[in-house]
């Protein structure tokens, strides 16, 4: 985590008490910018999905990754730029979907951590940071699946197998336009874990689409897995995400312009993707300049 050597930026960490999955959480909410400029102030309010080098809990029990750090970069930056003091208020998410739909339904000054794939349908709900990393979505299959090369050959060689999905995500799209396409009798199960996804599909019951830096990781901790290059979906963007109500989004671009070619093209930015994701994730999700 980087070093907290000034004043103005303040963390605060939120606990979320979850109920049962329908249970209704009132609206998250944070300050507006325009707000901010008049009062020097500005609580903003940072929903976060666990996922390990991006946002996870440290030995101390404090948000740390990629993007929390990005976030914390961002509180410094409007210190020293806007003379803000900013106090971030860091709540844990437990449900990508659920997530999704209360960065969407937030007040100003509420911004999402959960690496959200850049896509024009979603533009339609959300407002988006300048994208922070790519990412390629890959096929996974247990390693003792000869590699598929033709998606008409799905349904022979994965007849004993269910996929595995995240529900409202593009990895859930992606296997629905294979059964459609492809093979019409596909089963489909549904999970809020990476964690449980990589093991069931190494233990050989089912197939999916996962991010392909999940993929590297779990391959370097020895899960027997096999990706299916043929069916790679490159050329992916996430970004911050920030509810169609916020004023912060002008704001949060111009953070990432701010140094002579960019935030992602600066030594820092390379660093940290480095640092919390390991060399050659970190190639595989830099943004390139």
């Amino acid at each position: 985590m980087m070093q907290q050597d000034w004043m103005p930026v303040r963390w605060l960490f939120g606990l979320v008490l979850l109920g049962c999955a329908c249970a209704t959480v009132a609206q998250d909410r944070g300050d507006g910018f325009e707000q901010a400029r008049q009062d020097g102030t500005a609580t903003l309010r940072v929903l976060w999905v666990a996922s390990p080098g991006w946002a996870e809990l440290d030995e101390r029990g404090h948000p740390s990754g990629v993007t929390v750090e990005l976030m914390q970069h961002f509180a410094r930056w409007l210190s020293d730029e806007h003379t803000l003091e900013i106090e971030l208020v860091w709540v844990e998410e437990s449900d990508w979907s659920r997530f999704y739909r209360r960065v969407r339904d937030a007040d100003s000054g509420v911004f999402g951590l959960g690496n959200v794939t850049i896509t024009e349908d979603r533009r339609s709900e959300l407002r988006f940071s300048p994208p922070y990393a790519r990412n390629t979505g890959v096929l996974i299959s247990s390693a003792d699946v000869a590699e598929i090369r033709q998606p008409e050959a799905l349904s022979r060689v994965l007849a004993d197998r269910r996929a595995m999905a995240f529900t409202n995500t593009l990895h859930e799209a992606r296997l629905r336009h294979l059964a459609e396409t492809y093979w019409p009798g596909m089963m489909m199960d549904f999970t809020r874990s990476n964690e449980e996804i990589l093991e069931t599909v190494a233990a050989g019951t089912h197939f999916a689409y996962i991010d392909g830096y999940h993929y590297l990781r779990a391959v370097a901790a020895g899960l027997p897995l096999r990706r299916h290059d043929a069916f790679d979906a490159a050329d992916e963007r996430f970004g911050i995400i920030m509810p169609l109500a916020s004023d912060w989004s002008d704001v949060l671009a111009q953070f990432f312009a701010r140094a002579e070619g960019g935030l992602v093209n600066s030594d820092w930015y390379r660093d940290l993707f480095e640092r919390h994701l390991g060399q050659e994730t970190a190639e595989l999700m830099l943004i390139e300049p």
